[in-house]
């Protein structure tokens, strides 16, 4: 194994893929999630079907939400249940096998479309009414991130998340 050569490399170094196990779209405010098997993310302006894309500007930060799924087994036990229904966490896509703040700095392919990490998802009070008392703090610190379409194109079910390493990003030792 070739140990990295500083800070940079090492956060541009992405040994394991991730994997998408859950897709749901909102399709308006406080509206119940559409679980999907597959949608289709639209280039500047996020997922098909999803409110974001329908009345967003283009360019908007936070077209796409993910969490991870080990964050969702987390938060169940903080909330002392055996598991949270990831519709209750109002994110976009669940995904399991990679930590999803590595992507900080960085575009990522996940299915046929590429998106780029432009900050994390922080819950609202609207998490307190969904999981109920307890919901906003037990997501604080795992409630995912946020991500703009660069190329449109389809999602699915059980489709591979891999990084696409980018030397050229601006990449901070906070990370």
């Amino acid at each position: 194994m070739k140990i990295p050569a500083g800070l940079r490399e090492l956060m541009s170094t992405f040994p394991f893929e991730g994997r998408v196990v859950w897709i749901g779209v909102r399709p308006a405010t406080r509206e119940p999630m559409r679980v999907m098997e597959r949608v289709e993310a639209i280039a500047g302006r996020g997922l098909a079907g999803d409110r974001t894309a329908m009345k967003s500007r283009p360019g908007n930060a936070r077209q796409v939400t993910l969490i991870q799924a080990e964050h969702l087994d987390a938060v169940a036990r903080l909330l002392r249940r055996g598991v949270v229904d990831p519709s209750l966490a109002r994110r976009n896509i669940v995904i399991g096998g990679v930590n999803l703040l590595s992507l900080k700095g960085h575009r990522f392919q996940l299915g046929g479309a590429l998106l780029e990490m432009t900050g994390e998802c922080h819950p609202c009070s609207l998490m307190e009414l969904q999981m109920g008392e307890g919901g906003y703090n037990a997501m604080r610190g795992h409630g995912g991130i946020n991500a703009r379409v660069i190329e449109g194109g389809p999602i699915a079910v059980g489709d591979i998340l891999t990084a696409v390493p980018d030397m050229e990003a601006e990449v901070t030792h906070d990370a």
